[in-house]
């Protein structure tokens, strides 16, 4: 019993040491304002203010261009419409513009070139310099978009198929791990940075908003326009309709790919003698035939002389 008072009146004391130990202070007004000048001012920012910080593109080109795209878009057929959809789709949304936007972009793009155009034929002094220059500026301006699109598409193209080997490995060695194909799928996409991972992605998305997964893969094949990831994707709707194990598909799509991948590069170094010709007969050959008949063309032109 003495024991049991004698801890109790320990425990007490120590607890009592420990809370007079704190410190108590209640932090005022004046004190809550002096802690926070040492962070700098804080002020209050406006809507306004937030919008007038944005870059003058965001604030005034970018509105304007889309809503010029938007009134040239109730006046453009819809498989216009649709197929430039697609173009951008596939171009990996340049500039997050829209349909509408690009469109818009042409007209301008078509304008601008109309002036250009139209200030260098004027320097011809002619009626038809300038007719040609404006003709010429407002055709160039207006398919230049249409050109840096295609020549997207074709750039994204080419390294969708120069990064299908490695990332069918990734998906042979994921799934043979024992990771089901939507896991694999989420290996590529964490560990390259390149077209091939941005699709991959959109499918991820796609399926977890509800829409089915061969449906998605379908879609990636047919939008890319790459035949070897076409084939891969039609390979994967066969096993899963069909009840193939995946694992067994990929690595023989693996292989088929590194396959082709050498035989392509085999034919480009095939290529490669043909290209030089062009070089070396319009170049290196009009050299050496200066240097071996230049000094018989001069001894006969002296001598004529």
């Amino acid at each position: 019993m003495l024991l049991t008072v004698v801890l109790a009146f320990a425990f007490a004391g120590g607890l009592f040491l420990a809370v007079s130990s704190m410190d108590r202070t209640v932090t005022n007004d004046d004190d809550l304002e002096r802690m926070l000048k040492g962070y700098g001012e804080i002020e209050a920012i406006s809507i306004d203010e937030i919008e007038l910080r944005k870059p003058f593109e965001e604030r005034v080109l970018r509105p304007a261009l889309e809503r010029f795209g938007r009134f040239l878009g109730e006046r453009t057929p819809q498989k216009s419409r649709d197929n430039l959809r697609v173009k951008l789709s596939v171009a990996g949304n340049p500039a997050n513009l829209s349909v509408g936007g690009f469109q818009a972009l042409r007209q301008v793009g078509a304008f601008l070139g109309l002036v250009v155009g139209g200030l260098l034929g004027l320097l011809l002094f002619s009626i038809v310099g300038l007719a040609i220059g404006v003709a010429g500026g407002a055709l160039i301006g207006f398919y230049a978009p249409m050109y840096w699109i295609n020549s997207l598409i074709g750039a994204r193209r080419k390294e969708i198929q120069k990064a299908l080997p490695d990332a069918m490995d990734l998906l042979t060695i994921a799934s043979e791990a024992g990771q089901s194909f939507d896991a694999a799928i989420n290996n590529v996409v964490e560990k390259y940075a390149n077209a091939l991972a941005d699709e991959f992605a959109v499918v991820i998305r796609e399926t977890q908003l509800g829409r089915p997964r061969l449906e998605a893969l379908e879609d990636m094949g047919r939008r890319c326009g790459v035949e070897d990831l076409n084939n891969f994707i039609q390979a994967i709707i066969q096993s899963e309709q069909m009840g193939v194990g995946i694992a067994k598909i990929l690595r023989i799509q693996a292989t088929e790919l590194r396959r082709k991948r050498r035989q392509r590069a085999q034919e480009t170094a095939a290529q490669a003698t043909l290209k030089m010709m062009l070089p070396m007969v319009g170049c290196i050959f009009p050299t050496l035939w200066i240097i071996l008949l230049g000094p018989a063309i001069l001894v006969v032109l002296k001598a004529k002389g």
